[in-house]
C-alpha cells in the first residue's frame, strides 16, 4: 500500500471519528411519504438543498435558526405545505408571510429560493416546496451542531396562504404552559414535544420589542420581571432601550436566546432557563410550570438526550397535515407563486399590507398572547 493511501485512510478514519454521530431515529411512518422519495426522479435533490445551506450558513449562521423557524411557522398553521412562501394566494387572502408573527421576521427564504432553482434546473416540476423545505430544516439544525436524522419526502405544495389563520392558532411569546399545551395538542403533539422544540431557541435570538414588558413596566408594583435573574435583566436593559410608539422594529436591536452558546443546537439553553436567563414569557414558564420543569432539568443535564428527541420532534412536525393526493396540491415551480393553471390568466390582485413600521399591529398581537394564557 502506498504512503498517500495509507494517509488517506488514516484521514478518513479521523474524520470518522471525529464526525457526529448520526441520530438513530427512523422517520415518522405516513402513508405517501418515505425516506428517499426522489432516489430515481430527482437522485441528487436532498444533496442540492444540503449543498445551499451548508453555503449559506459558512456566510451567515443566523440561516439555521431562520430556516428551522420558517419550517416550523408553516407546519403549524395548515400543516407542511409551504404556505409560508407564498407572495400572495389565488383567493386574494393576505399571505401568511405578512402576518406580524412572521413578517420581516423571517429569514431564509432566500435560500430557499436558491434550493428550488438548482433543484428544478436539473429536475423540472419534481421536488416539491414544503419538502425542500423539510429538507433544508434538518440540514440547517446539522450545520448548528445536531446529529442527523431521516426525513421522509413526498409532500405537495398548498395552493393557499391566508394570514387569518394565524390569531389564536399560534404560539406567541406571552403564552404560558397551559395554553401553549393545548396549541400543541389541537395539532397532535405532546407536552414533552413543546419542551424539546422550544430547545430550538438553543440558536438565534428575539428582537427587544418581543420581550421588552419583562424588562419595562412589567407591572404595577415591578418595572423588571421578578422571576428574572437581576444582574441578566440590567444586560437585557442595556441592550433594549424603553420602547417608544414611534420606534421602528425592523431596526430593534436583537439578543441571543443563549449567551453562552448561542450558534449551537444544545442543552444550554435549558440550563439558562434554569439560572433564569430567558428572554419570552414562553420560555420563562417551561421552567416555572411543574408540569414542564421536571423535563427542562433531564435536558440541562443530558445534551445527547436532548439531540436526539429534537430530532424526532422535527420528524414529527414535519408530518403535519401533509399533503399528498395530487388534486389536492401541486409541485411549485416557484415556491413564491402557485402554479398557474394553462389558459388561466390571473387578475393582479392588491391586499391591503400592513403598515411599514407595525409596532402597534405586532404589540396588539403579543397583548393577544399574553392574555391567553
Amino acid at each position: 500500500m502506498s504512503r498517500l493511501s495509507m494517509a488517506t485512510l488514516l484521514l478518513l478514519s479521523l474524520a470518522l471519528a471525529t464526525a457526529p454521530r448520526l441520530a438513530v431515529v427512523e422517520a415518522v411512518v405516513v402513508e405517501g411519504l418515505r425516506v428517499g422519495f426522489y432516489n430515481r426522479t430527482c437522485p441528487d435533490a436532498e444533496q442540492v438543498v444540503r449543498d445551499v445551506v451548508m453555503n449559506d450558513y459558512a456566510m451567515d449562521h443566523t440561516i439555521a435558526p431562520g430556516l428551522i423557524r420558517i419550517f416550523f411557522h408553516d407546519c403549524f398553521i395548515t400543516g407542511c405545505d409551504a404556505s409560508i412562501l407564498l407572495d400572495e394566494s389565488p383567493s386574494g387572502d393576505v399571505p401568511e408571510k405578512e402576518s406580524s408573527a412572521n413578517g420581516f421576521t423571517l429569514h431564509g427564504l432566500q435560500t430557499i429560493d436558491v434550493a428550488k432553482a438548482s433543484i428544478e434546473a436539473m429536475c423540472p416540476r419534481t421536488v416539491s416546496c414544503s419538502d425542500i423545505l423539510s429538507f433544508a430544516a434538518r440540514d440547517a439544525a446539522v450545520a448548528a451542531g445536531l446529529p442527523s436524522y431521516e426525513v421522509a419526502g413526498g409532500r405537495r405544495d398548498g395552493t393557499h396562504s391566508r394570514m387569518d389563520d394565524l390569531p389564536g392558532n399560534f404560539p406567541v411569546p406571552g403564552h404560558t404552559v397551559p395554553r401553549l399545551t393545548e396549541l400543541f395538542a389541537s395539532r397532535g403533539l405532546s407536552q414533552e414535544d413543546l419542551v424539546t422544540l422550544s430547545g430550538a431557541h438553543s440558536i438565534g435570538g428575539a428582537h427587544c420589542f418581543m420581550f421588552s414588558n419583562r424588562i419595562y413596566g412589567f407591572s404595577k408594583t415591578a418595572d423588571i420581571d421578578p422571576s428574572l435573574d437581576p444582574a441578566f435583566a440590567q444586560r437585557l436593559r442595556k441592550m433594549c432601550p424603553r420602547p417608544r410608539p414611534d420606534d421602528n422594529p425592523q431596526q430593534a436591536p436583537k439578543v441571543n436566546f443563549d449567551e453562552r452558546t448561542g450558534e449551537k443546537l444544545d442543552n444550554a439553553y435549558y440550563q439558562e432557563l434554569l439560572a433564569r436567563r430567558s428572554l419570552l414569557t414562553s420560555d420563562n414558564t417551561l421552567a416555572l410550570d411543574p408540569q414542564t420543569r421536571p423535563l427542562v432539568e433531564q435536558y440541562a443535564k443530558d445534551d445527547a438526550l436532548f439531540q436526539q428527541r429534537f430530532g424526532e420532534a422535527m420528524q414529527k412536525v414535519s408530518a403535519l397535515d401533509v399533503i399528498i393526493k395530487k388534486n389536492k396540491g401541486q409541485i411549485r415551480r416557484d415556491c413564491r407563486m402557485v402554479n398557474k393553471a394553462r389558459g388561466v390568466r390571473w387578475m393582479p390582485i392588491h391586499f391591503l399590507k400592513p403598515p411599514k413600521h407595525p409596532m402597534l399591529q405586532m404589540i396588539n398581537w403579543f397583548i393577544r398572547g399574553f392574555q391567553q394564557n
